[in-house]
Formats: C-alpha cells, structure tokens, sequence
C-alpha cells in the first residue's frame, strides 16, 4: 500500500517541493503552463491521494460493514479508521460525533431536514448570514416553509464583516438554530463564530457552521469553537469529491431522527417496526463511497505531514501579495475587504463583464471562477451581477499571482 505523504518538517516547509506533487500543475492548457486558482470551488489533488485511491480499487475493493471475509473487513477498517483521523483533526470529542455525508450541502441538508423535524416549530426563526452560500440559504427556506417558521438576515457592512450589534439584536428566544459560514466562499470575510456561538449559547441556541472554506486553510477545532454542529467537504482539502463530514454534538444527534432510511442505519427490521442503529451510522444509509471516504483519511495525512498552521500561513502571504498587486491595477475593485479574510479574492471592473475577464484569463492559461459563486444574496448585497474570484491554495507561488496580474491587465487592454 502507498504511503500517503512523506513527513515534511514543521520548522521549514518547502512549498517549491510540495507543488511536484500535484501533476495537474505540469500541464498546459491552451499553450501556456497551467495556473489554478479556483481552489475554492474544489483543490487538487495531490499524488499521495490519488494513489491510495487507486490502490484500493486495485487491490483491496469490497463493501464494508458486516461481511467476514478478509476484503470486506480490511476495507472496513481503512474506512473507518478516516473517521478517527478526521475526528483528531478537527478535535471532535468522539468518533460517534463524526457523520459520513456526501459533501457539505448533504451536511447541512441533513441538519435541516432532521433537527429542523424535532427542534423547528411555528413561529421559530432560523438566524442566516448575509453572504451565505445557497447550500446554507435553500435547506433552511425548504424546512422554514415546512414548519411555518421565519429566516432573519444578519447584515454585513461595506467590507463584508458581520454587523455584530445587528446579530445580537436578532438573538432572541424564538431562535432555533444560527446557519453561518465559518468563511465566505464569495467573498472570503472570516466570521467570528467561537465569539457567535457563546452569544447564541447564552440563549441555549445551537449553531451549525458550514466550514467548507475554513477547513482546507486553517486550523479548526470544534470543541474550542463550541459548534454544535460542524459540515465541510473533502474536494475542497485534497480529497476525491462526493465525500463529507457532518460533525454534531451528541447530544443533538441522538435526538435527530435518521435522515435517510436503508441498509446500515438500522438495527432491526420487521414489517411491523423498525429501530435504528447507534450513531454514527443511524445517518448513513446504504453502500458509502468507500475510496473516497479512504481517499479523505489519505487527503488528511497529506495536509497534516505539511501542517495546517503552516498552510495557513502560507496561504495568507500569498493572499497579501495578491492584493496588493492587484489593487495597483487601475479601474479593479476588490468585493469584500474585511480585516480577517481566507483565501480568496473577487474582484470587477465596472465596464467589463467577469465572465469575459475569466474568458481571456482561460486563453492564457489561468483558472479562475466567475460569475455568483453560488452565493447570489451577496452579489445583490454589494449591487454586482457577479464577480471574478481568484483563491489561492498552498501549492500555489508569486509567479502564479504574477502571472493573474498580468493576464488581469491584459483582458483589461483587449475591452
């Protein structure tokens, strides 16, 4: 079996070393070397993942949980030992807290669903940010219009930072549940959730984080922020897509109903009754993804050989030099310039279409993701039809960013 990421030092991490491994990065598209930075649509992956992937479905492939023989009990074993890894690395308390979905917006669609079943009434209100992705607005308007309950909007500001006092203000004791990004994949504004959730708690109000834009760039651990409940994805850290963790507080997913009904959440079955499985599997159904749930637990090691304070790091460097380089361009304007940010940078020009500007951008080799990035109420917010959104990842360089600006400046002498 392959190894899945040499150890590399925590005390200097050669990032010139670590791009060998995505081959993704040698290739040329439309004759000019590759430069990817839509990281925050879905990362590469690098070759430690994508060979313990195929050395499963090579030498290991069969279904888990309950078989006997030497196959079915191995595969169980690497499959849930992702659960362990993925429970150390945001620091859950146990690996029963750990729900196996298929990405975020499974995640969040099964909070909604089954805590919004028990817990969601009439007349409840259900707290959303203003810049939330639509996984995190159309799951909660679906259970909202089910049980008669409200969504109340917290506002950003010009920079695209929460409005604290406005938050506060909407806290009140027909709140259910607080949905909000940890970071905003349209704008990468960092919201301040550990300080979010004690306020909410004050209430004995649960919050869900989606954290699909904060797990791959930085340090995350749940028991430190307090989530009551916790979903990100793996193709946006290094993994295969169609995978995902929900992490939630046993407290709550014990009294959640299961959100799908099948084989492997159950107990025992007749026609006349049905009991459920103990967590975690009481909210996984059916035949996993098993390489790709094998495939995060690889994508896991890799990150954690380099090391997420590390990455972080890293990526923030990169972030600064981006924008100021950027900024120096005249007519570009920035979407979203809060103190705390990610990774990720949209920008406009107001007499050019974001679309075109990724279109000359693609000509020259380089990825980047136009248009609403799913995120259409935080378009509406800052008065644009949408933006182009360059995110950067570990494994990119300054050449990269110097490459953008350049191809940026070019798309803007052409219209």
């Amino acid at each position: 079996m392959p190894n899945t990421v040499d150890t590399i030092s925590d005390k200097k991490v050669d990032f010139d070393l670590i791009r060998k491994d995505f081959p993704v990065l040698k290739r040329t598209v439309n004759g000019n070397l590759l430069v990817y930075l839509d990281n925050a649509a879905s990362s590469q992956m690098p070759e430690q993942v994508a060979d313990r992937i195929d050395y499963y479905h090579r030498h290991e492939h069969a279904n888990v949980h309950r078989g006997i023989h030497t196959l079915s009990q191995e595969g169980t074993d690497f499959y849930e030992s992702t659960r362990e890894k993925t429970r150390a690395f945001i620091n859950a308390k146990e690996q029963r807290e750990i729900i196996y979905t298929s990405g975020t917006t499974d995640s969040i669609n099964l909070v909604a669903s089954s805590f919004g079943k028990k817990f969601i009434g009439e007349g409840d209100e259900i707290l959303l940010s203003e810049i939330e992705h639509h996984a995190n607005i159309v799951p909660w308007q679906m259970i909202a219009k089910e049980k008669n309950a409200h969504i109340r909007v917290i506002p950003v500001d010009d920079k695209g930072e929460l409005i604290w006092d406005e938050y506060l203000d909407l806290l009140n004791e027909r709140t259910a549940i607080v949905a909000v990004g940890h970071v905003s994949n349209a704008l990468g504004s960092v919201h301040p959730v550990k300080e979010m959730i004690a306020e909410a708690h004050k209430l004995d109000i649960p919050v869900l984080v989606d954290g699909a834009q904060a797990v791959p760039h930085s340090v995350v651990d749940v028991q430190d922020l307090d989530a009551d409940f916790y979903a990100f994805s793996s193709h946006k850290m290094c993994g295969p897509t169609g995978f995902g963790i929900l992490y939630g507080k046993e407290k709550y997913l014990e009294e959640m109903p299961p959100y799908r009904g099948g084989g492997d959440m159950i107990d025992k079955v007749s026609f006349e009754e049905t009991t459920f499985n103990s967590l975690p599997h009481k909210f996984e159904a059916g035949t996993p993804p098993i390489a790709a749930g094998i495939g995060l637990g690889a994508a896991i090691d890799y990150l954690n050989g380099i090391g997420m304070e590390s990455i972080a790091k890293r990526e923030h460097e990169l972030l600064n030099y981006a924008t100021d380089e950027l900024l120096n361009i005249e007519g570009l304007k920035i979407i979203g310039t809060a103190e705390n940010k990610a990774s990720v940078i949209s920008f406009v020009f107001d007499d050019i279409h974001a679309t075109d500007i990724g279109t000359i951008l693609d000509q020259q080799g380089i990825a980047i993701r136009t248009g609403h990035h799913c995120a259409q109420p935080t378009m509406k917010r800052f008065g644009v039809p949408g933006t182009a959104r360059a995110s950067i990842s570990f494994y990119n360089n300054e050449h990269d960013i110097d490459r953008l600006v350049e191809g940026v400046k070019e798309a803007k002498k052409f219209f």
